[in-house]
């Protein structure tokens, strides 16, 4: 069975940078792509980035391109979701997911597993 955790959420200062780490176990990493949603008190989970099974591809949500990236360690069996230049707007819950997909393809949805989510504060 696959799972995902997720790592590397807290409290950070607007202006401020974290990572994010996802963990992934259960089968072979390198057949899913992997995403990064997110849902903030009172709204529904949005998605963020994905990344395809070999890491040459990824797909933004428009209003993340740029202080946002993705990355991936096929050797490590982690993605990564580096944060940078923060606002209280990007206050929520994190999640990573994977889905078992064909080469190349950075799913905006249908993802096939997720974690449990890691929490995301910013501010003063």
């Amino acid at each position: 069975q696959v799972q995902l955790a997720e790592s590397g959420g807290g409290l950070v200062q607007p202006g401020g940078s974290l990572r994010l780490s996802c963990v992934f176990s259960g089968d072979t990493f390198g057949r899913y792509a992997m995403g990064w949603f997110r849902q903030a008190p009172g709204q529904t989970r949005e998605f963020v980035v994905s990344i395809s099974r070999g890491g040459t591809v990824t797909h933004y949500a428009d209003s993340k391109k740029g202080r946002f990236k993705i990355s991936r360690d096929n050797t490590k069996n982690t993605v990564y979701l580096q944060m940078n230049n923060l606002t209280p707007e990007d206050t929520a819950v994190y999640y990573c997911a994977a889905d078992f997909t064909v080469s190349g393809a950075t799913p905006t949805t249908g993802y096939d597993y997720w974690g449990q989510g890691t929490q995301v504060t910013v501010s003063a």
